[in-house]
């Protein structure tokens, strides 16, 4: 049994706010996860990020709140964090009170997005994913599944009519056509996709599924990836 954790980055709406569509698969083998798990959980404890999932988006970006703190760098993990929540609940009232609702509600969704990682410098930050990077590079048992779409330049088909749409079939097929490979040879290997916490994104991925499984995708029969259930 292989393992293929799907998320995207950008929307699939057309135009949208963003010019391109990204859905990537990583696929592990089923008795390697365990390992992967908790060398990557050994990296969150390192950063004070226990429990935590990562967010490149979110991590990468500039906090321009901790050049406000004097001495930042210099204070302890729970030091920062202390000092950031205040400047951000300051700031927060600020916005309230000063009738912009655009700005006052997009400070909210970055504070909210970026809470988990406040207590770490950028450079910090930008270690962190490094050493996640490194750390996944080095599984040679791993494969990478992707496909982006270009919105600006996207043909809908009666296949596939949306740039989600289009980016599922294509990982599929590519997993698909990997486990036929590995099963060759010998016994079958099958694979099963697992999507990121976005209930509305899984139930619409497994719908398709769904359909793959009954007419098959573009490219290929669907008969080494497992048929998906959601409740």
């Amino acid at each position: 049994m292989y393992l293929c954790y799907l998320d995207e980055s950008g929307t699939p709406d057309i135009p949208g706010n963003t010019s391109h569509f990204v859905l990537a698969g990583l696929s592990i083998p089923v008795w390697h996860w365990r390992t992967c798990d908790s060398e990557i959980a050994q990296i969150r404890k390192k950063f004070g990020l226990e429990g935590n999932e990562l967010h490149t988006a979110w991590i990468l970006r500039a906090y321009p709140e901790q050049s406000h703190i004097v001495g930042f760098d210099a204070m302890t993990y729970a030091e920062r964090r202390q000092a950031i929540e205040s400047w951000r609940r300051t700031e927060i009232l600020r916005l309230q009170n000063s009738g912009n609702s655009a700005q006052y509600r997009k400070a909210k969704k970055l504070f909210r997005h970026t809470d988990a990682y406040v207590h770490l410098t950028r450079s910090e930050r930008k270690t962190l994913m490094q050493e996640v990077a490194s750390r996944i590079g080095g599984w040679g048992f791993a494969r990478l599944f992707g496909e982006c779409v270009d919105k600006i330049h996207f043909n809908p088909t009666a296949v596939a009519p949306t740039p989600d749409e289009e980016a599922l079939e294509q990982v599929v097929s590519r997993f698909e056509h990997y486990l036929r490979a590995m099963s060759h040879p010998g016994p079958n290997i099958y694979g099963l996709l697992i999507h990121d916490n976005n209930e509305t994104v899984a139930l619409k991925h497994t719908q398709l599924m769904g359909r793959f499984h009954r007419s098959g995708t573009l490219w290929t029969d669907v008969k080494h990836i497992m048929e998906p259930r959601f409740s």
